[in-house]
């Protein structure tokens, strides 16, 4: 793994990550797109995914710290496309369905002392079940879905070589247990 073509990869995904940041802001305040709930918390995952690709391009660490700032990504990306997969799940969703999700979400959320984070993230918004805007037939949490995803396979790209190296070492563990 070449560590200046890592340095790069990273901060090509910090500027998507400000351009989708870019985009969200743009829609909402351009085309009074008021953000849900689970769009307000994919925007801080990835404001987070961005904030960490920031960091490892500006660092320039060893590949161990590559790895590290993968795993963070990794991580951002996992919860960014899980709670961006909730918000499809729940767009396809009959409205049975939507409603038992959305009182058992509001429950939860009520349980959650995050006072202010809380109330900026909880603030007043539209239903989380409705599209507003497409683009090329692909609904916003879609789109977020297709940008986390791409930011996992980034993520296991650092990781890829030392995830490669340990299953070759179990195979070799397994054939020298066998002879």
């Amino acid at each position: 793994m070449h560590l200046a073509r890592t340095r790069v990869l990273f901060l090509m995904a910090f500027i998507a990550c400000a351009l989708s940041l870019g985009a969200a802001l743009w829609l909402q305040h351009g085309f009074n797109l008021e953000p849900c709930l689970l769009c307000r918390w994919q925007r801080v995952l990835l404001a987070l995914a961005g904030l960490i690709c920031l960091t490892a391009a500006l660092h320039g660490p060893s590949v161990r710290g590559w790895r590290r700032y993968a795993g963070c990504l990794l991580l951002a990306a996992v919860a960014g496309a899980g709670v961006a997969g909730a918000q499809v799940w729940l767009q396809t969703s009959s409205p049975e369905q939507f409603l038992a999700v959305t009182n058992a979400l509001e429950r939860s959320l009520d349980n959650l002392a995050l006072d202010a984070w809380g109330d900026l993230l909880q603030g007043e918004s539209r239903l989380c079940a409705e599209i507003n805007w497409s683009l090329f037939g692909i609904s916003l949490p879609e789109w977020s879905l297709l940008g986390f995803a791409g930011l996992m396979l980034l993520a296991l790209y650092p990781l890829s070589g030392q995830i490669g190296r340990r299953i070759r070492g179990i195979g070799q563990d397994q054939d020298q247990t066998l002879v």
